[in-house]
């Protein structure tokens, strides 16, 4: 797979993307203010965003998918892997982006979509599962295998961990070597791995990962990838996930803090055999924390549900603008739609969400957990949003409408440099929210 690389993120002939993202995680265990952010969605919009993003600031552009939004049975979105690398590449595609500048990434790959079921036929799925990502492509795979299963205690001992993890790892090579004829996938490992999509209970503070730990889980990891015969794979985990002490929940944001990590920041400088860190649950943080993040060996941060939050909220600012401007009978009547989905639907949010009729209602729209993206792929939903945007294209909007439900887009707006159409307008909000991360490991982009 012959792809293009980068010098200080920007994009070269000569190298694929694991070794793109080697170079970056490289660069920053040696000092520099380099990282890579990783949009986690799978939202179109999102997507394009993203890829707006990259192309602007001239980078590569890395996107991965949870195993429990693509897998080989097609998880929420429907998808399987090789189905979103397609989804992903036609989208880059029309905004004018090269195949090879997109660097594709599985996240969360073990067995969390089949823990109800006894480990080893949970472990079989997730064999097949990592094989179907490597066949597919996907250039940076994360091994989590840290959830038990149903035949296992309540807390796996990181040697379990690790071992499952090697057996994931072997699986993924297979197949890489069967598809391509080589094996140059990066992986990510880590037992300290939180929960997918932010916590589920309300949060005040969050222990970051003690050294002792830290320090552990890698050499458990590289003693069993030797033992398997995985050495030269080892030497392709980049990263490893740890506890910087960021979380989110339905209502709060632990914000990051430099202090209680330094133990971690130093043993990446010193002792970690050239793997950094990966950052997840990094959405909401204020802007300023991801390059100190970045600066402290947290090569990679995980960004999905912020994303599309700010999808949402643009969507159902457009909605309440077209309530405005069009008649009721005219009206896409998104956020109502949404609404009805979810709760006819309501097996992505009900074990999640606690409270009364109005504390539901308002967990269900505006919870930080974003627990509605879930439900964009909904034919109902996906007909509602194109419907919005539909009304609203070509019209135009008051400065004065725009400015109450989209401040920030006025702006832009009135300064020339955004189109006041819906389609534009979403995207913009957008990314608004990924700029802060594309700042922060490309600095000289920001």
């Amino acid at each position: 797979m012959t792809t293009q690389c980068v010098t200080d993120n920007a994009v070269v002939d000569g190298w694929n993307g694991a070794e793109a993202l080697r170079h970056v995680v490289a660069r920053n265990l040696a000092g520099e203010q380099t990282g890579v952010y990783s949009v986690c969605c799978s939202h179109p919009l999102v997507i394009e965003a993203a890829v707006d993003q990259a192309l602007a600031d001239g980078t590569f552009l890395l996107i991965e998918a949870t195993a429990n939004q693509v897998n080989q049975f097609g998880g929420y979105t429907g998808m399987t892997p090789s189905n979103f690398a397609a989804h992903v590449f036609a989208i880059a595609a029309a905004r004018g982006m090269a195949r090879d500048r997109i660097i594709l990434g599985g996240d969360h790959l073990g067995p969390v979509c089949w823990t109800g079921e006894p480990a080893e036929a949970a472990l079989t799925k997730a064999e097949a599962l990592v094989a179907a990502f490597a066949a597919a492509g996907f250039q940076k795979l994360h091994l989590d295998c840290s959830m038990p299963c149903a035949d296992d205690p309540a807390q796996l001992g990181d040697e379990v961990v690790a071992a499952r993890a090697v057996r994931l790892c072997a699986a993924a090579e297979r197949s890489a070597r069967h598809t391509f004829g080589t094996a140059g996938i990066v992986y990510v490992i880590g037992t300290e791995v939180p929960p997918p999509g932010g916590a589920d209970e309300r949060l005040s503070s969050v222990e970051v990962t003690p050294l002792p730990r830290a320090r552990r889980t890698l050499d458990i990891h590289r003693d069993q990838f030797g033992r398997a015969g995985l050495s030269e794979a080892w030497q392709r985990v980049i990263a490893m996930v740890v506890q910087p002490g960021v979380e989110f929940d339905h209502s709060t944001v632990v914000d990051y803090r430099p202090e209680p990590a330094k133990d971690l920041k130093a043993f990446a400088e010193r002792d970690s055999d050239g793997v950094a860190f990966e950052a997840h649950s990094t959405d909401y943080q204020r802007p300023h924390a991801f390059a100190q993040l970045v600066r402290d060996h947290f090569a990679i941060l995980k960004v999905g549900p912020a994303l599309t939050f700010a999808l949402r909220e643009a969507l159902f600012a457009l909605d309440r603008i077209e309530s405005e401007m069009l008649p009721p009978d005219r009206r896409a009547r998104l956020a109502e739609i949404c609404e009805e989905r979810m709760r006819a639907e309501p097996k992505y949010w009900q074990r999640f969400y606690e409270g009364d009729v109005q504390e539901l209602a308002l967990l269900r729209h505006f919870s930080l957990s974003d627990r509605i993206r879930y439900y964009w792929p909904d034919p109902a939903i996906c007909a509602a949003s194109e419907a919005l945007l539909e009304n609203l294209s070509g019209r135009d909007i008051p400065l004065g409408l725009l400015g109450q439900y989209m401040p920030l887009e006025l702006a832009q707006v009135r300064g020339g440099t955004l189109a006041p159409d819906p389609t534009a307008l979403v995207k913009a909000h957008i990314r608004a929210a990924l700029a802060p991360y594309a700042a922060a490991c490309s600095p000289e982009h920001g």
